[in-house]
C-alpha cells in the first residue's frame, strides 16, 4: 500500500508527527488483513499538513489469555515513549487518541526501503536497500563474519536452514529495547528498514508484562556483555523511571503500577549483569510464525 503524497503548504511550520497524530482528523483508507487485530491504514491532517499512519482500535483487539483485554494500545504506546526515553528512535511516533472506532493507538506510517522480505530461500535475506541486509537463512552451520545464529528453521523438501540476523548496532540496541519492554513478540515482519539507514520496529502490544515473556529472533548476543554507551543508556534510564520522575507518570497513565515495578526491576537487572538475557528455557523462546 503505497503513501499518499504529501506537499506541505508554503510558509506552514509542520507540527510535530507527535502533534499531527494526536490532534489531526483520522480518515480510514484501508486495512492491513494480514494482521490478527483490527489495523487500518489511515491519513491524518492538521493545519494544512497531512502524513499516513496506522490506527488500531482497542475495539478490534482480540482477548488474550495473559494480557488484561483492551490495553494493547496503551502497550504500544508505552513501548514508543521507553524508545525515545533511549534516545534510540526505535519506534515511530505513537499516540493514544480517540479515532472513528473509539480510543486506539495511532502511529505514523513508515515507508519501508526497496530489498525488505525474508525470502524462503537459503542464502536470502531482508534489506535496507543500501545493500545492509537484517536477516537471512543460510546454508550450513556456522552465521559467517557479520552475522549472529539464532537457530535452525525448516525450509521445505526436508530441507533445513540457519536462520541469522546480522550484527548491527541496529538490531542490537532494538534486542535491548525489547528486553527492557519485555517483548513477547519480536518477528522478523516487525522490523522496518527505512531509508537514510534508519530501522523502526512496530507491533508492541504484547509488552510491559509483570512476568518474564521475551519472545524475540535477536538472541544472536544471549550472554554477551552489554556495550558501554548502553549501559549508559540504561542507567539514564533507570533515573528517568524512578519514582516522581515525568517518565513514570507518563507511563503510569498506560501500564499498571505492577508492570512498571516489573519495567525497574528488568533495567536494573541489565545493569547488575551487564549482559544481554538468555532465553530462560521455560517455554518457546522464538516467535512462531517467526517472520
Amino acid at each position: 500500500m503505497s503513501a499518499p503524497e504529501r506537499i506541505p503548504p508554503r510558509g506552514v511550520t509542520p507540527p510535530e508527527p507527535s502533534e499531527l497524530l494526536a490532534l489531526g482528523e483520522l480518515t480510514v483508507r484501508g486495512r492491513v488483513r494480514e494482521a490478527s487485530n483490527a489495523v487500518l491504514y489511515c491519513t491524518v491532517e492538521y493545519m494544512g499538513h497531512s502524513a499516513p499512519c496506522v490506527y488500531k482500535p482497542v475495539a478490534g483487539e482480540r482477548p488474550l489469555w495473559d494480557f488484561p483485554d483492551g490495553t494493547l494500545a496503551q502497550r504500544e504506546v508505552a513501548a514508543y515513549e521507553i524508545s525515545e526515553a533511549t534516545g534510540w528512535g526505535l519506534v515511530p511516533p505513537t499516540v493514544l487518541r480517540d479515532g472513528p472506532y473509539g480510543q486506539g493507538m495511532c502511529q505514523l506510517w513508515v515507508e519501508v526501503a526497496d530489498g525488505e522480505g525474508l525470502d524462503d530461500e537459503a542464502g536470502s535475506g531482508t534489506g535496507t536497500g543500501d545493500g545492509t541486509e537484517l536477516l537471512a537463512l543460510v546454508e550450513g552451520d556456522e552465521p559467517g563474519p557479520g552475522w549472529k545464529a539464532v537457530g535452525f528453521a525448516e525450509v521445505g523438501e526436508g530441507r533445513t536452514a540457519l536462520l541469522v540476523h546480522a550484527d548491527d548496532v541496529r538490531l542490537r540496541r532494538l534486542a535491548v529495547l525489547d528486553a527492557v519492554i519485555n517483548n513477547g513478540d519480536r518477528k522478523g515482519g516487525h522490523l522496518l528498514p527505512a531509508a537514510g539507514g534508519r530501522l523502526y520496529a512496530i507491533d508492541h502490544g504484547v509488552t510491559f508484562n509483570a512476568e518474564d515473556k521475551l519472545r524475540t529472533l535477536l538472541w544472536g548476543w544471549a550472554g554477551e556483555p552489554l556495550p558501554d554507551d548502553v549501559l549508559e543508556v540504561l542507567g539514564r534510564l533507570a533515573g528517568e523511571l524512578a519514582d516522581g520522575g515525568p517518565l513514570g507518570a507518563r507511563l503510569a497513565e498506560l501500564i499498571t503500577a505492577t508492570e512498571i515495578e516489573a519495567l525497574r526491576a528488568r533495567v536494573a537487572g541489565l545493569l547488575r549483569t551487564g549482559a544481554h538475557p538468555e532465553p530462560s528455557g521455560q517455554w518457546p523462546a522464538i516467535p512462531w510464525p517467526p517472520v
